[in-house]
């Protein structure tokens, strides 16, 4: 085992791939020459050269759609849009080509191509480069959302995403690039649409994605000062959404917060929460809480952009009034 960050994990996953497979190819706004907004595609294009890491026109709609036209063709394209929120200008291409064409042409044609951008606050970018969207593209048959919140599974779910041969949304947490963690020295696949029981724990479980699984971890930590023994479920893939291991979890400790980065009303927490009501509701001692962010656009002071998300204080909070309850 070694230690890596979380942008050297998908670094990684990349030139593997690259490696493995020829008709694996990146494109999107500075990925070559400047090595990705932050940082992940850095050295490819040296390696690799410019047929297989391209440079395009500032257009998300134009990138999205030479990967779709690309994946149709026999290639696996990996398009980068910057944000999050520059995913919306492409959202034709993603949500009613790329998800639709396998099944409007009845299998016949199929479209293995990744969509990476990254998402979540916390940098002071305001309210266009800060939001978390990843509940819209939940909402959209045909199109698989993957959110990884350790180098370990980036590197891994990135690797299986490539090989998909359905449309792959990777949503990346900006604030994520630099956290460290521990991968083995060989491959190895993270499996899509499987959860991972990232603490156990018996009375209460934190079901949570991306950065708000190491809140989560964080907050763990201290409520085991108090007695509290948590269980954190990393969803890792938000669609399909593994509500196996959700319920095993449930089932042992009876109590559930969900913790999400993205606004409370319309998120990810809900339909987590609706999955759970339906298959294990009698299992559950108390209602289920959701720690969210606020319904409001992300704000540019510092101070604001902290209140307007859950940090591990909430998480804590949540908990202790739960276990209380």
């Amino acid at each position: 085992m070694r230690e890596v960050t979380y942008w050297q994990a998908l670094n990684e996953a990349l030139r593997e791939e690259m490696d493995r497979d020829p008709s694996v190819f990146i494109l999107g706004e500075d990925v070559a020459i400047y090595g990705g907004a932050y940082g992940v595609t850095r050295g490819l294009l040296e390696d690799y050269g410019e047929e297989r890491v391209r440079d395009t026109a500032i257009s998300e709609q134009a990138i999205t759609g030479a990967a779709v036209g690309a994946a149709i063709t026999g290639m696996r394209p990996i398009a980068e849009i910057m944000y999050i929120d520059f995913t919306t200008i492409a959202s034709d291409q993603l949500i009613n080509q790329a998800a639709k064409i396998r099944y409007m042409f009845g299998g016949k044609a199929k479209v293995p191509m990744v969509l990476r951008t990254e998402g979540g606050s916390g940098r002071g970018l305001a309210a266009q480069h800060s939001q978390s969207l990843e509940a819209m593209f939940c909402g959209v048959p045909g199109l698989k959302v993957v959110m990884p919140s350790t180098p370990y599974d980036a590197k891994g779910l990135l690797k299986a995403a490539i090989r998909e041969d359905n449309p792959i949304m990777f949503i990346e947490h900006k604030m994520l690039y630099g956290t460290k963690g521990m991968i083995p020295e060989g491959e190895y696949i993270v499996p899509i649409g499987l959860a991972d029981v990232k603490r156990e724990g018996k009375d209460v479980t934190i079901v949570a994605h991306s950065r708000m699984v190491l809140y989560a971890l964080e907050a763990a930590e201290e409520l085991e000062k108090e007695g509290i023994s948590v269980e954190v479920v990393d969803t890792r893939t938000l669609n399909p959404l593994d509500i196996d291991t959700i319920a095993k979890s449930v089932k042992k400790t009876g109590r559930v917060i969900i913790a999400e980065e993205g606004p409370k009303t319309g998120g990810v927490g809900g339909e987590v929460c609706a999955q759970i009501n339906e298959n294990v509701f009698d299992y559950l001692d108390a209602p289920i809480v959701r720690v969210a962010g606020k319904d409001v656009v992300i704000p540019r002071n510092d101070f604001l952009e902290k209140l307007a998300i859950p940090g591990v204080e909430d998480i804590v909070e949540a908990a202790r009034n739960l276990v209380v309850k």
